[in-house]
Parts: structure tokens; C-alpha cells; sequence
């Protein structure tokens, strides 16, 4: 008996091993996910910020062209 519940608990120490590589895989993909969105959120509001600028600069020159053409 004492070398069944060996092998058991043995047993369930390799699948308990197992299951946190696995979940540290996981965390580690999840991680480097959640990395690159935040990455990109970033980069996406430096841009909107640069178009605001552009459109507020365009929106000015167009201003100047007109009384200039009058």
C-alpha cells in the first residue's frame, strides 16, 4: 500500500508540476499580449493627438488662404 500511495502522490506531483509550466506559459503569453495592446493603445492616442494637431494647423491655413484670396 505504501508504494501505491508513492506512485500516486508522485503522480500527482508530476501533473501538479505539469499544470503550473503550463499556466506559467499562459501568464507569460497573456502578459505579452496585454504588453503590446497597451503598447498600441499608447501609439494610437500619440497619433490622434498628431491628427488633432495637423487638423487644427489645416483648419488655420485654410483660414489665412481665404482672407488672402479676398
Amino acid at each position: 500500500m505504501s508504494k501505491n500511495s508513492n506512485k500516486s502522490i508522485d503522480k500527482l506531483l508530476k501533473s501538479s508540476e505539469k499544470l503550473l509550466k503550463r499556466f506559467d506559459e499562459q501568464k507569460g503569453i497573456i502578459n505579452a499580449y496585454i504588453q503590446k495592446e497597451r503598447e498600441w493603445k499608447k501609439n494610437k492616442l500619440v497619433q490622434t493627438n498628431i491628427i488633432k494637431k495637423l487638423e487644427k494647423t489645416n483648419t488655420k491655413l485654410n483660414k489665412v488662404i481665404k482672407s488672402y484670396e479676398q
